[in-house]
């Protein structure tokens, strides 16, 4: 059984506990959630997307996501989402229609396989572009890539790198305001905070926290929660107030409910929902 979340009574709803929403997947990421307060969430190795509803639990959307992990959904309701069986950016309309958003590689040559990803309020894409070999890759497959980047898709198209010094860049998330990019190193064991700036490029490198995380996210009030062993949660100051335990590790979260006062935890086989009184962000 999971632990009594230690965090802050501002944040958490009175007399909430972590809740098993549901179980069986090979391995489950990549939440994130749309206007009406659903949680898409994938499970990658069973090239599976999934769909919580607050009230009716889970059901499939898709079993051909092209081995998504990552997902975010754009302002026209698309979910927008990393694919590391063809090393691409995809999408899947309201409908369920997959559509090839990037799969141009860099410099001539493959992705290593992207990983997670933000959309900006110009329609640019940050996502992480890390190397972990997949089983269901063609026998000889290696990295292509020199390094384990971070990139910006611009709205116009073009794909520039604007991390190169991380070692295995992995979560990835930005304010709402669009002022600031956080990106964890799973292997240098740290989040890192960046500002970003008008033409998409990034500077003002700051360590936030002396930790690594598959997947981030932030709420209305600035606060950012990590997934590292466990939930952590850092204020906008990046000092630790508070941390969730659970039966599995980790692996992303974000906010869901039409409300968005629920915190949707995805970990291992199983994913968890925690009722919250502070709420996500758009």
């Amino acid at each position: 059984m999971a632990q009594e979340p230690q965090i802050p009574e501002a944040l958490i709803a009175k007399g909430a506990r972590v809740q098993k929403a549901g179980s069986g997947y090979a391995f489950s990421e990549g939440p994130s959630v749309a206007r009406d307060g659903r949680v898409f969430f994938t499970d990658q190795p069973g090239d599976r997307i999934y769909v919580w509803d607050e009230k009716s639990g889970i059901t499939m959307f898709t079993e051909n996501s092209g081995r998504a992990n990552g997902t975010w959904f754009d302002r026209e309701g698309n979910l927008i989402a990393c694919a590391d069986l063809n090393n691409s950016l995809v999408k899947f309309t309201p409908s369920g229609e997959l559509i090839v958003v990037y799969d141009k590689g860099y410099g001539g040559v493959h992705l290593n396989g992207p990983n997670d990803l933000w959309q900006d309020m110009k329609g640019g894409i940050y996502f992480t572009d890390p190397y972990f070999h997949r089983d269901y890759w063609e026998a000889g497959h290696k990295q292509e890539q020199d390094i384990q980047a971070v990139y910006y898709l611009k709205p116009s198209g073009e794909l520039v790198r604007v991390i190169e010094d991380l070692r295995v860049p992995n979560g990835i998330t930005g304010t709402p305001d669009g002022k600031y990019l956080f990106v964890a190193d799973m292997l240098g064991r740290a989040t890192w905070k960046y500002t970003i700036n008008a033409d998409g490029s990034l500077g003002n490198k700051t360590l936030f926290a002396p930790s690594g995380s598959d997947g981030l996210t932030i709420d209305a009030r600035g606060n950012i929660y990590l997934t590292a062993g466990r939930v952590l949660i850092y204020n906008p100051e990046g000092e630790k107030i508070g941390e969730i335990a659970l039966p599995e590790a980790p692996t992303n979260v974000c906010f869901g409910g039409k409300k968005r006062n629920v915190l949707f935890i995805t970990a291992g086989t199983s994913v968890f929902t925690l009722k919250m009184k502070v709420k996500g962000v758009e």
